[in-house]
């Protein structure tokens, strides 16, 4: 498949790129040739960040972002990325400083991903809401296949300053333990066509107030 034709300094950093205190980590060249369908990409932090990502299909220009799961742990910034087709596709990755109020993103980092070979099923990733990447991460599950078992999921995570950490399946609410350091764990039971979520209620709220981190389609 014939490489695409992009625009001039449209691969690697962008202009924003050092004000917003990122460095790349795992990949320093922006032209990756993959033999697999997923990989991690990695940036230090030298402060607190909002990010977000994109992928795009460069034959069909097909835009996805529900195949990019974003976690932060210390100063590491991490994009699993997941394609469904062989080919190439843009992965763009925007940010700002957590303390700017601003609500719109510049692009500050792209890449060209050429996939090889379909090696995993592609599941989708859990939706991520804004306090998810407050420095959260998830060790599993990363993905939950509907079509598999679901009666005893387990949940490893870590989540700076939670009071509690709960996983709901429609109305069923399962407490996870606190294993110390930020890091909550547990097991949770559902059906497929339910809704799972993973809540947080943060210390010094209100006991009975949480705020939705994740949410998985089953």
């Amino acid at each position: 498949m014939a490489k695409p034709e992009l625009p001039r300094g449209y691969l690697g950093a962008q202009p924003k790129f050092g004000d917003v205190g990122l460095s790349t980590l795992s990949h320093d060249n922006p032209e990756i040739t993959l033999d697999t369908n997923e990989v991690e990409i990695k940036f230090r932090t030298r402060f607190p960040v909002k990010v977000t990502a994109n992928l795009v299909n460069c034959i069909t220009q097909q835009e996805s972002s529900d195949t990019i799961f974003t976690q932060t742990q210390g100063d590491v910034v991490s994009f699993i990325v997941k394609m469904s087709s062989v080919g190439y596709h843009k992965f763009q990755i925007f940010a700002l400083k957590a303390s700017d109020d601003s609500k719109t993103l510049p692009g500050v980092y792209n890449y060209l991903l050429n996939c090889t070979r379909l090696s995993h099923r592609v599941l989708q990733f859990p939706k991520q809401y804004a306090q998810w990447k407050q420095g959260c991460y998830l060790t599993e599950p990363l993905t939950i296949d509907p079509d598999g078992a679901l009666n005893d999921i387990k949940f490893r995570v870590l989540v700076p300053g939670a009071n509690a950490v709960a996983v709901t399946v429609g109305d069923s609410w399962t407490q996870l333990e606190n294993m110390g350091k930020d890091n909550w764990e547990g097991r949770a039971s559902a059906a497929r066509g339910e809704r799972l979520t993973l809540n947080v209620n943060y210390a010094g709220k209100d006991n009975t107030k949480y705020a939705t981190l994740l949410e998985y389609s089953l």
